[in-house]
């Protein structure tokens, strides 16, 4: 039953309250959530530029708070209901600035989430200090927590790796603010939500964290930023939001979305999940030849290839790829697979290439 309720809720935005739209969803039925919730910014009077001109910032009602308390208190329930339809293996972003993410993350921890980094992410156009009494506030926070300590959490390496040009993706992350044709404009042409956040930051969380087909939650949906990047790359999402307005420019916006549907083009193929293949099965299909001489990509470091898959080094050391990539190297370890390479038609390229070239060839013929 609780299956049903959850695919007849799949890509549909709930209009109502956040604490009570989550109450009536099953338990342990969404695979992520993203969270963007009221900041809680604390603005003291109008904000003006040097030019006198209005800054156009938030002071909605919904991001107005009588004391930390309060602000507390309704974080701390959405939080738990959060963690309550998260499945075992689910997943949770927040996103904040100084005002809240403090103590969010506080409450993180006391709720028994298991937290896995804190992203920064460093806008390339922040808004200036038009008062010029602090530093120019170029960044917000995201928190990524685990539902618990033992969540077999999702973690597109590969994927995240390939988006920073082959380079493990670190957790400063520098992407513009939501600005031209993107940003949605109201009737009156003005902002339509005071923080909408950009398509690229959520794909980059989306990506990251998330399968093909899960279903993603976003608890404070405003303008649909979730759903339209969720529905894009082919997962599913529930949003839930109580401004009647944002609803209708998010549905709008969503039913544009051409979806991608080609696993090929939304799937990065994990390394770990791959055939495991040893050195010597490069030897024992021909890929390299006992004698083949190895080097580092720098050429500080060489080394040959023995009959039995081991490799020794001119100094007489020898071992497994791994182990002796670290002993030359004064390392406590060493991917053999990235460090070693081979000279093949003029061009150095790691054993790595030969690696994947075989398991392709395995692939085909079956016997992978």
């Amino acid at each position: 039953m609780a299956k049903g309720r959850v695919q007849n809720l799949q890509d549909q935005i709930l209009p109502g309250d956040c604490l009570d739209r989550l109450a009536s969803l099953p338990d342990a039925c969404v695979d992520l959530v993203f969270a963007d919730p009221p900041y809680n910014l604390q603005l003291q009077g109008a904000l003006h530029r040097p030019d006198s001109s209005l800054v156009d910032a938030v002071d909605d009602a919904w991001d107005s708070y009588d004391s930390f308390a309060a602000y507390d208190r309704q974080a701390e329930g959405w939080l738990k209901e959060c963690r309550r339809v998260l499945k075992p293996d689910g997943a949770i972003w927040v996103i904040g600035s100084y005002h809240n993410i403090f103590r969010i993350g506080r409450l993180l921890q006391d709720l028994d989430y298991w937290i896995l980094n804190d992203v920064i992410w460093r806008k390339s156009n922040p808004m200036p200090n038009f008062r010029g009494r602090r530093f120019t506030n170029a960044h917000e926070t995201l928190i990524w927590a685990a539902k618990s300590e033992s969540s077999k959490y999702c973690f597109n390496y590969e994927a995240m790796k390939a988006l920073n040009e082959g380079v493990q993706m670190r957790s400063d992350w520098l992407l513009p603010i939501c600005t031209g044709q993107e940003r949605l404009k109201d009737a009156g042409g003005r902002k339509a939500h005071p923080t909408q956040k950009p398509e690229n930051l959520l794909a980059r969380v989306i990506l990251a964290s998330s399968r093909r087909g899960d279903l993603i939650l976003d608890p404070f949906f405003g303008t649909g930023t979730t759903g339209a990047v969720a529905r894009r790359l082919g997962r599913h999402f529930i949003g839930i939001e109580q401004d009647a307005d944002y609803i209708s420019l998010a549905k709008a916006r969503i039913a544009k979305i051409r979806p991608l549907t080609n696993a090929a083009i939304l799937e990065t193929p994990e390394k770990r999940a791959l055939p495991r293949i040893p050195f010597g099965a490069l030897l024992e299909r021909g890929w390299l030849q006992p004698g083949d001489q190895l080097t580092d990509a720098g050429r500080r470091f060489t080394a040959q290839v023995r009959a039995d898959g081991s490799l020794v080094a001119a100094d007489k050391s020898s071992g497994s790829i791994h182990s002796l990539g670290a002993s030359l190297q004064g390392a406590p370890s060493c991917n053999g697979w990235t460090f070693w390479h081979i000279e093949q038609q003029g061009k150095t390229v790691p054993i790595d290439d030969l690696r994947s070239a075989l398991r392709a060839e395995m692939a085909k013929s079956g016997t992978a």
